[in-house]
């Protein structure tokens, strides 16, 4: 049977909610990241985008080239706010819905036309509230998978919708440039480039074993996927709402060097699965349980953020301020919280474009080589003492996009 995927997608979301706020903003280019030289742009307007700004760029660059814009440096509450207003709007109406990130959603609407007059009226309908509700732009794509409905979502960008009916996809997407195919980066984008491969109609016309031999296992999905064809499921969307590990030691310890050391390894460790996850945290917390089973705990707010330095800082200077008994420990963990997604974007609004390269370079070798592969020196020493238990028994944060 046929599904009939919806894809939401709120439109240059983190500009759209600071007009929101300040209507003066309204029709001018607007540059949202770090706001120093070193920064990078986190999101811009259309009206930006006319003068070839876009999302990861140098802000000293996007300034070059668009003297006029308004810089701000974002808030991240505040997105997460009108993220969670539309969320809850979805949650009230849809059967089953994905968030895969701050600002997209897939739902999963097969069989609603029994219910309703026709599932691409209930999906204007849906987004009429959200507009309504809200006042934020939103666009959708109606069709059957999730690969043509997200790529219906970006032709009919800025704040429409289009529906792509069963039977039309390759028709749809044939003329569309060969970008326009999730999963295909500048990389992917420049090998088939230089293959003469422009259009999605090309790749329709070509043997899939062409793609396998040339991009390999992901040349058969994005074959596949130029022929309208996605049988990647709709995955229940439940909001995490904390990261956390802990150490009981096989023998109580006053050793401080030691105790810091498996504090920054803990922070370390869980920065990196927030990163992989694709979420920040605005709320660290240590905890504490000594000999005689006492157990505190003390947490701090912070701006939302997965950069280990900033972690590491938060949750050493939280441990030397409780840590003041002098008793022999027991136990001690950390915990990250107040998590939302987005967090690729969000890392922007750090101002220094060399520590977030770096920070991507490190995960890159985490993720081909093992998370072990990178660790800070001083984190070493937290093998020598106790037992770990990573994440208390949770799983690693995994993405929508990587699950499938």
């Amino acid at each position: 049977m046929l599904k009939t995927i919806l894809h939401l997608d709120l439109d240059t979301f983190f500009v759209s909610c600071e007009r929101l706020l300040d209507s003066r903003l309204n029709n001018r280019p607007v540059l949202i990241g770090g706001t120093s030289d070193r920064g990078v742009v986190a999101a811009c307007s259309y009206e930006a985008r006319t003068y070839g700004v876009h999302s990861a760029m140098p802000m000293k660059m996007a300034r070059m080239l668009c003297p006029d814009a308004v810089v701000i440096r974002g808030n991240s509450g505040i997105y997460s706010k009108y993220s969670d207003m539309v969320t809850d709007i979805i949650k009230e109406r849809a059967p089953l819905f994905e968030k895969s990130s701050i600002d997209e959603f897939y739902l999963d609407i097969s069989g609603m036309d029994r219910f309703v007059k026709s599932s691409y009226i209930w999906s204007k309908e849906l987004r009429e509230t959200i507009l309504k509700e809200t006042h934020l732009p939103i666009s959708f794509g109606l069709s059957t998978n999730k690969t043509v409905a997200k790529v219906g979502t970006g032709e009919a960008k800025p704040n429409n919708h289009l529906e792509i009916p069963a039977g039309t996809e390759m028709d749809f997407l044939a003329p569309l440039s060969i970008k326009k195919i999730p999963m295909v980066g500048e990389k992917t984008y420049s090998k088939l480039r230089s293959m003469g491969i422009e259009k999605i109609s090309t790749v329709q016309q070509m043997p899939m074993e062409l793609m396998q031999r040339v991009l390999g296992k992901n040349g058969v999905v994005i074959w596949k996927k130029a022929q309208g064809i996605d049988n990647t499921p709709v995955i229940a969307w439940h909001e995490r709402k904390s990261i956390s590990c802990e150490r009981t030691f096989e023998k109580d310890t006053t050793d401080v060097t030691k105790l810091r050391s498996i504090l920054v390894a803990m922070a370390e460790n869980l920065a990196y699965q927030l990163r992989n996850g694709e979420k920040v945290t605005a709320c660290v917390t240590v905890k504490i349980r000594y000999s005689d089973f006492q157990t505190y705990t003390r947490q701090k707010r912070i701006a939302y953020t997965s950069l280990d330095h900033t972690l590491i800082e938060t949750v050493l200077d939280l441990f030397d301020r409780m840590y003041d008994r002098r008793v022999l420990i027991r136990l001690i963990g950390v915990r990250f919280s107040h998590l939302v997604g987005g967090t690729y974007q969000m890392r922007l609004f750090e101002d220094s474009e060399k520590m977030i390269k770096l920070y991507q370079a490190m995960d890159k070798m985490r993720n081909r080589y093992g998370q072990d592969a990178v660790k800070r020196a001083v984190g070493m020493k937290s093998r020598k003492i106790g037992r770990s238990n990573p994440f208390n028994g949770q799983p690693p944060i995994i993405p929508a996009h990587r699950r499938e």
